[in-house]
């Protein structure tokens, strides 16, 4: 495991110098600048760079080929983040201010406009020609904007599910597929399509992002009921005051009691919710034994996200990925 996380900081590091590159405080208006890297800069775990680069060198091609798309995809996700926390009302992220607390809502909007925009620049024009072809960088592009057309469906079945008496478990994965798996999936799908990828490989590559997503959220919402606030960097049991249908609620919902029922349903959206009530919900999650089927359900995905990777040969690329897939589930914030 130490040499996983001497590998995620060394990609943290090229790919933040890589986006100080693209996203540039010199730049006119600082201002816009200066807010669309404010999430960048304040961490983050880079896991979604991390696979692929990995996922690049799995099947031969290198690494340096590999970073414009691996920054490109860091930059989706963190306007992802700065459009959610707007839409959530969320006061911090990664232990500091929103962007939208930090400056204002249009800042924030206009923000994560640009990085959106500055995604597509990136692969387009810091990806080298002469090592990856120009039908190579199309996929890429095409593996892209299917995973951010996925992240608007999911996102938008969020926040219909938190309208809704009632969400399945069917339902419930259908959205977290759409809103996180989609670019785990497309991170390694692109990290194989730009090293050289076989069909075969690109599709297991995809299956093994895909099913690390799903487990990645669920521990995410175990997380957000569970875990030091301190170590997380956002409020614990904001998920319940907004009104998130993740599982540990749906499955909660199912097997409470009427008396149970009523008490989560009291708290669930309630945006003034103290911290006793929120203590309560958990403690009842707990009790009907619906956190812990989250964790079950997240082991049982990271097996099958191990599972795809058993086409290619063991290396020490194939050995990281399953170190990756582990972490998911150990990790604390």
């Amino acid at each position: 495991m130490s040499r996983l996380v001497s590998q995620l900081a060394e990609t943290t590091e090229k790919v933040n110098r890589f986006i100080e590159r693209v996203v540039n405080l010199e730049r006119e208006p600082r201002l816009l600048y200066q807010a669309a890297r404010h999430i960048v800069d304040a961490g983050g775990k880079r896991l979604r760079p991390y696979l692929v680069l990995k996922s690049c060198k799995l099947v031969g091609g290198r690494e340096e080929d590999a970073i414009p798309t691996a920054a490109a995809i860091e930059l989706l996700h963190t306007f992802t983040l700065i459009h959610d926390d707007i839409m959530d009302q969320d006061e911090k992220r990664r232990d500091v201010p929103t962007v939208h607390i930090k400056w204002d809502m249009p800042t924030a909007i206009v923000a994560g406009d640009l990085l959106f925009a500055k995604v597509y620049e990136t692969i387009t024009q810091f990806t080298d020609p002469s090592h990856v072809s120009r039908e190579r960088i199309l996929q890429v592009l095409r593996c892209v904007s299917g995973a951010t057309i996925a992240i608007c469906e999911g996102q938008t079945l969020d926040m219909t599910f938190e309208r809704r008496k009632t969400v399945s478990e069917d339902q419930y994965f259908r959205m977290i597929q759409a809103k996180t798996a989609a670019l785990f999936e497309a991170s390694t799908r692109s990290g194989g399509i730009i090293g050289g990828a076989k069909k075969r490989q690109i599709e297991q590559l995809g299956k093994f992002g895909y099913h690390a997503g799903i487990a990645f959220q669920l521990i995410d919402d175990v997380l957000g009921l569970t875990a030091d606030e301190k170590v997380l960097g956002k409020p614990v049991g904001s998920d319940v005051r907004e009104g998130k249908r993740t599982l540990i609620i749906v499955h909660a919902l199912e097997h409470a009691s009427e008396v149970q029922r009523r008490k989560i349903l009291e708290t669930l959206g309630d945006r003034s919710a103290s911290l006793k009530q929120i203590r309560e919900v958990v403690s009842l999650a707990h009790s009907l034994g619906s956190i812990s089927y989250a964790e079950k359900r997240a082991r049982e995905y990271i097996e099958k996200s191990k599972g795809a990777l058993a086409v290619f040969p063991d290396t020490e690329d194939k050995e990281d990925l399953i170190s990756l897939a582990d972490l998911i589930t150990a990790r604390k914030y």
